[in-house]
């Protein structure tokens, strides 16, 4: 399947692209917040380690009859 062109741009779209233009130096406050929370490199033996030390859960822990047993 290929990409429609419909030529439809939404109101927050174009309001998005205007303020792009406006202040260009956004794009690279973008990139910074990107790179801070989510390009992170991955650790595989440290996913592995907290893959290896999870607990299992009991049962549905929000019953109100629930004690821990």
């Amino acid at each position: 399947m290929g990409v429609v062109d419909s030529g439809y741009v939404s109101d927050h779209t174009r309001w998005m692209n205007e303020q792009l233009e406006k202040n260009p130096e956004w794009v690279e406050d973008q990139k910074v917040g990107r790179a801070l929370w989510w390009d992170k490199k991955q650790e595989v033996d440290a996913t592995a380690r907290n893959a290896e030390s999870k607990v299992a859960q009991k049962p549905y822990p929000y019953d109100v009859n629930f004690f821990g047993e």
